[in-house]
């Protein structure tokens, strides 16, 4: 049986309010043949005979072809599953509708905090529909006008602005573009009165910042060009490089990391706000990195050591005269703010200034101060501090949710900070430094009624006993009796914390009657670095259990049940649903992995891959290692059984989890599927991992989810009875 979409969504779709909704009670019977889409029929995708030989033990990769994402044969299969889920998606009747929902919401005036360069401030601003977000600037008294329209770099908004940096005075920028959200970049300079290019654009720099040196030129890193594909092949020693404005890209000088002594797949640099220090971070993988510094006002100084152990975190937050300011988690997994002198910055001198507490610290600073944000259970607390380490005042927010951004520069006046929930669009408050008085700034008009909605943080018992919060958003007057449409998304990986913030396309889930779950699994860095080393490595499957039980929680209170309950995670994310689905495929009716990683035994051989084998492990690593690995690796633990409905997502550009780990994935488990349930996946083209994705393209595929979603709970309709 199939039934209407129940309660206000269906009010929403009628009558453009949810006034007086009343759950809908009718439901549709369909003959069978249209009820489960039986006449889908997958590609055949061939199989090889591909085997690897990991300590003696023999694994078949049959689908090893789909790797060469240049080859002729990658790209007709990449076709042709395209036309099957777009042939399936093209049936489902209110797919047209879910769209309209979706631009509707996302269709308001974005803009961003603004910050000053030079004579004029700057600020993002998206009218609502524009693919990317223009870059606007004014002088005081002025007019705004545009001063980078990233929408004007390609007809279909798929090149986008991926960074923007200015020279010390202001009177130059260099941004990076991304064609196709591909990592690799291009980078621009232009004079910013004459906007007038300064040489040609750098080519091939990934994973880079833009920090410039007085009005001089800036620091870039970047790896050696693939001498194949550019998209899947390793990249592996990443290097510093200095760029002086006027020359070419030949001469840049190699600064850092270009010898085999110092390998390093992560690079980064940052010049102190005065322009005399430059600290160099070099990490092997994505946790932990070893740094040094230079003193840049005396020629030719040699490099000092800060930390020489790759075991935690440091970076530099700002400097005075001859102290350093440190971020660490060193002796602090929960982080501290440190000072040091610049003449002997190792670890023995530092000296806590802000010292670690129960809760993790995210620093900023603006106007001489620091701004101590942290997270208790994922909700920002922020306290201003003097750089002698005296508590200034605690900023008043404006309520729970997410508050950040609280940066500007050492004269500065006023900072701008945004603050944020599930049901709260981004508010962009003025903060007076000196007397801690905030006021709205911008606060945008959205067609999103967030008082209608109820946001609430729960906790839940895992399988080991951990203590776990969720935070589950829902409309008010949902009623809890198992049959709500139900999203739980989670990530659990690389230090990563999950915090309250407003998604227009989560919020038209909402608008649709759907609700929406956020589990803070381990893995993640809500409860600092102990809690991300829970689910690292051999430790990997409490993050999967912490997701089940999140799951599980949700039908235990009768928010939704196994038939209304759709997984969804991106990237590490994806990973986490591919094994869920493995482990579990009774406890949701749709899995939704987005850009996965889902061979586990080969990730590390990909672009980037092998520096996450912090949090990961690798298969070469040991006999243990790998057997862990191979026990809950998605792609190899799939098995003849009934699957949910399972929709794969990924791009045709993604450099960074390349789409041959969702191509492999999907071909294998149409193959092993049983029942009726479909397996589709959608890829999308001139689009990667996901940063600068157009508008269009997201109002699409938020469309093609939700309706996917909400047909396979067996909605057939978004009209109901409304009283």
């Amino acid at each position: 049986m199939k039934q209407a979409l129940t309660h206000q969504a269906a009010c929403l779709l009628i009558a453009g309010s949810l006034m007086g909704c009343q759950p809908a009670t009718e439901q549709q019977t369909l003959p069978q043949q249209e009820q489960n889409m039986q006449t889908l029929s997958y590609p055949v995708t061939a199989k090889g005979d591909v085997v690897d030989t990991y300590f003696d033990q023999q694994v078949p990769d049959p689908y090893r072809w789909l790797e060469d994402d240049r080859s002729a044969e990658t790209e007709a299969w990449v076709v042709a599953q395209n036309e099957v889920t777009q042939g399936y998606l093209s049936q489902i009747p209110y797919r047209a509708d879910i769209a309209d929902v979706v631009r509707n919401i996302i269709n308001y005036e974005r803009v961003s905090a603004p910050f000053t360069e030079g004579d004029y401030t700057y600020f993002y601003k998206n009218d609502g529909l524009q693919n990317q977000s223009v870059v606007y600037r004014q002088k005081e008294g002025g007019a705004p006008e545009v001063f980078i329209d990233p929408n004007k770099f390609s007809d279909d908004g798929t090149v986008s602005l991926a960074m923007l940096a200015f020279s010390d005075d202001g009177s130059l920028a260099a941004y990076q573009t991304s064609t196709g959200g591909s990592d690799w970049r291009e980078v621009y300079i232009i004079n910013t009165e004459t906007m007038e290019q300064i040489g040609e654009p750098l080519q091939d720099v990934k994973f880079s910042g833009l920090s410039w040196y007085k009005n001089e030129g800036f620091y870039y890193s970047s790896y050696d060009k693939p001498t194949g594909s550019e998209l899947s092949d390793k990249t592996d020693q990443h290097k510093l490089y200095y760029h002086k404005v006027g020359t070419e890209q030949s001469a840049d000088v190699k600064v850092f990391g270009h010898t085999d002594a110092e390998k390093h797949r992560y690079v980064g640099a940052q010049v102190s706000e005065d322009n005399r220090f430059l600290m160099v971070s070099g990490r092997v993988t994505t946790s932990g990195n070893r740094a040094f510094l230079k003193d840049l006002s005396q020629a030719n100084s040699d490099w000092i050591v800060v930390k020489d152990d790759a075991a935690t975190d440091v970076y530099l937050l700002t400097s005075k005269d001859d102290t350093l300011y440190l971020v660490t988690n060193h002796d602090a997994p929960n982080t501290r703010v440190v000072t040091v002198n610049a003449g002997a910055p190792s670890v023995k001198n530092w000296q806590d200034l802000i010292a670690e507490t129960e809760n993790v610290l995210v620093p900023s600073t603006a106007g001489g101060f620091i701004f101590a944000e942290y997270m208790e259970d994922a909700i920002s607390k922020v306290y201003q501090y003097t750089l002698e380490g005296e508590q200034v005042r605690t900023i008043e927010l404006p309520g729970l949710g997410n508050a950040g951004s609280f940066a500007a520069k050492k004269d500065a006046t006023t900072t701008y900070y945004t603050f944020a929930n599930y049901t709260t669009p981004t508010t962009i408050f003025e903060l007076n430094i000196e007397n801690g008085e905030s006021s709205v700034f911008n606060k945008p008009a959205i067609d999103f009624d967030g008082s209608q909605y109820v946001s609430e943080q729960v906790f839940y018992t895992s399988k080991d006993g951990i203590r776990v919060p969720m935070i589950i958003t829902h409309h008010k007057d949902t009623q809890l009796n198992g049959t709500n449409p139900t999203l739980l998304y989670a990530y659990g990986g690389f230090n990563i914390s999950l915090v309250p913030s407003f998604s227009s396309t989560v919020a038209a889930w909402l608008e649709l009657g759907g609700v929406y779950a956020v589990a803070n699994i381990r893995g993640g860095g809500e409860y600092g670095k102990a809690w991300h080393q829970a689910a690292v490595q051999m430790k990997r499957q409490n993050a999967f259990d912490d997701f089940i039980a999140a799951g599980e929680f949700l039908i235990e209170k009768n928010y939704t049940s196994s038939e209304y309950l759709a997984i969804r995670g991106g990237s590490n994310g994806g990973l986490l649903v591919g094994v869920v689905a493995n482990q579990r495929p009774d406890l949701m009716k749709v899995a939704l992995p987005a850009v996965g990683v889902m061979d586990m035994l080969r990730y590390h051989t990909f672009t980037s891959g092998a520096g996450w084998a912090y949090d990961f492990g690798t298969s070469e690593q040991s006999k243990e290692m790998f057997e862990y690995l191979k026990g809950y690796s998605p792609l190899h633990n799939i098995r003849a059984q009934e699957y949910p409905a399972i929709l794969v997502t990924t791009a045709d550009h993604d450099d960074r989890v390349v789409p041959a780990h969702s191509f492999k994935y999907a071909a294998t488990i149409q193959e092993y599927q049983q029942g009726n349930n479909p397996v589709l996946i959608r890829i999308e083209t001139d689009a990667g991992h996901g940063a600068g994705t157009p508008i269009s393209k997201t109002i699409e595929a938020t469309a093609d989810m939700y309706s996917f979603v909400l047909w396979n709970m067996g909605i057939t309709s978004l009209n109901s009875e409304s009283k």
